[in-house]
């Protein structure tokens, strides 16, 4: 029996269609930074625990926003229905102006934390920061579920992103 440990490297672009063939919702993160609402498009959203509520969020160290959730320690989180994609493109896109972003965009502000729910979405939390975690390029962000609501979808079919596309998951 061999005591050594597997080892091996994995081409970027091979991890990365290997995992394209995972579907996943679609959210998007906001929180706010010295009153100046922020937001991201994220894929990678799970839940980890019942008791207590906890979910968890990956975000890419390269980005603003992950600055503004570690600065702020309170977030939200809008599930995305179908006819949102145009929702999840334009938060997926760096490099936008951040005091325009939510232009034309319906919002609320989350009743815990201030932070921007998206109006329509499927569902929506708001979280405290939990713990976080060095994940490599991006930090592990975990939040305890403080509040949390379902909305009225004018579509309730799920948008997911699945083989490097965004799709409709229709209501069952």
């Amino acid at each position: 029996m061999s005591s050594t440990e597997p080892s091996g490297s994995v081409a970027p672009a091979e991890f990365r269609a290997a995992l394209g063939r995972f579907a996943s919702g679609i959210t998007i993160m906001s929180t706010l930074q010295d009153g100046v609402a922020h937001a991201m498009t994220a894929s990678a959203f799970t839940s980890v625990s019942l008791d207590p509520p906890l979910v968890l969020v990956c975000v890419d160290k390269g980005v603003r926003m992950h600055a503004a959730v570690q600065d702020c320690g309170y977030w939200a989180m809008s599930v995305l229905a179908g006819d949102q994609r145009s929702i999840a493109d334009r938060f997926a896109r760096s490099g936008r102006d951040l005091y325009s972003q939510f232009d034309g965009i319906g919002t609320a502000a989350g009743p815990k934390t201030g932070c921007s729910l998206i109006a329509g979405a499927l569902s929506w939390l708001e979280c405290r920061t939990w713990a976080t975690y060095d994940g490599g390029d991006h930090t592990i962000v975990v939040g305890e579920v403080l509040s949390l609501g379902l909305g009225e979808p004018a579509d309730p079919s799920a948008l997911i992103y699945y083989s490097s596309h965004y799709r409709d998951l229709p209501d069952a």
